[in-house]
C-alpha cells in the first residue's frame, strides 16, 4: 500500500471545533487503504522523504510555527514531495491578499481594501472590520465604528478593512479537487460552527465553483466560506485553501460515506 503522512494537531484548542476527533475519524477510515503515520508539521522532516504523499490537514494556524511551516513548504518545492492538498493556492495558503485581488477583479467577495486613503472604495457602514493580511483562525479581528477607524495609520498592507455585513447567515461549500462534495450552514449567526445540512441551488454551486476555478489548487480539499445578504447575495468571506475544517461528523451518514470514497479516490490520485 501506498504511505501517506497525515500531518495534524490533534490538540489544538478550536473554538467550536474538535480538530482531534475529525483526524482521528478521517485517518481511522483511511487506514484500510493506506499505510498512515500521524504527526505534527513540526516534525515532519523526519518523516516526510519516505512518504508517497503527504497530507495536510487539521494543523491549525500556522503563525504559531511560521517558521517551521516555511522551511516546510520550501521543502516540498525543493524536493518536488507530493502533498494534499498542493502548495500552489492563491488564498488563506498565501495570506489574505486574495480578497484584495478578488474585489479588484469585481468578485462576488467582501469588499476589501487595506489602508483607510482607501476607504471610499468600500460602501458606507455604521461599522468596520479589520484584520491582519497575514491572519488566521481570527486572529487580530477586529470590530471598529468609522471614527475609531479613521485613527488607524494610513500605511498600506498591514491591515485589512471591509464593512460589516448585516448577513442573514454564513454558508459553506466543501470540495475535493473541482467536485462540491456537500454544503452546510449556520442558521444562528451567533454560532458559527453550529452547522446543518444546506442544499445549494445551481446559482449556489456556481457562486462557489467560480473560486475554485480561479484558484490554483487542481488536488486537494477547499472550502469556500460565504455569507447571504438581505438582499440575497452570496459573498465570499474566506476561501480556505490550506487546512479547512471539514464538520464531517456533523454530515449525514450516506454523504459521510461519499465523501470518504471521493476522498480516498483523489489521494490515490494525487
Amino acid at each position: 500500500m501506498k504511505k501517506i503522512l497525515y500531518l495534524t494537531d490533534l490538540n489544538y484548542p478550536a473554538k467550536g471545533r474538535n480538530y482531534g476527533e475529525e483526524d482521528i475519524y478521517l485517518t481511522g477510515a483511511l487506514k484500510d487503504s493506506f499505510d498512515l503515520a500521524l504527526c505534527h508539521p513540526k516534525n515532519a522532516a523526519a518523516f516526510e522523504d519516505d512518504a508517497d504523499l503527504i497530507v495536510f490537514r487539521n494543523t491549525g494556524s500556522v503563525l504559531g510555527y511560521q517558521v517551521i511551516y516555511d522551511a516546510f513548504v520550501q521543502r516540498v518545492k525543493q524536493k518536488g514531495l507530493r502533498t494534499f492538498n498542493e502548495f500552489r493556492g492563491k488564498a488563506d495558503m498565501c495570506g489574505k491578499q486574495y480578497l484584495l485581488d478578488l474585489t479588484a477583479a469585481g468578485f462576488p467577495v467582501i469588499p476589501t481594501v487595506d489602508s483607510i486613503d482607501r476607504l471610499s472604495r468600500l460602501p458606507e457602514s455604521e461599522t468596520y472590520v479589520t484584520k491582519p493580511k497575514n491572519g488566521a483562525d481570527s486572529i487580530g479581528l477586529r470590530f471598529l465604528n468609522r471614527k475609531s477607524l479613521l485613527r488607524l495609520p494610513p500605511e498600506r498592507g498591514e491591515t485589512l478593512i471591509q464593512p460589516a455585513i448585516d448577513f442573514v447567515y454564513e454558508v459553506s461549500f466543501y470540495f475535493i479537487n473541482d467536485k462540491l462534495e456537500y454544503a452546510l450552514y449556520a442558521p444562528d449567526r451567533e454560532k458559527r460552527w453550529k452547522l446543518e445540512r444546506y442544499s445549494p441551488s445551481d446559482a449556489d454551486a456556481a457562486f462557489a465553483s467560480s473560486f475554485i476555478r480561479w484558484n490554483s489548487i487542481r488536488k486537494g480539499i477547499q472550502r469556500v466560506d460565504a455569507c447571504r445578504t438581505k438582499q440575497g447575495d452570496l459573498l465570499l468571506v474566506e476561501l480556505e485553501d490550506l487546512n479547512p475544517y471539514l464538520s464531517v461528523l456533523e454530515l449525514d451518514e450516506p454523504t459521510r460515506q461519499r465523501f470518504l470514497f471521493d476522498l480516498t479516490d483523489a489521494l490515490r490520485d494525487a
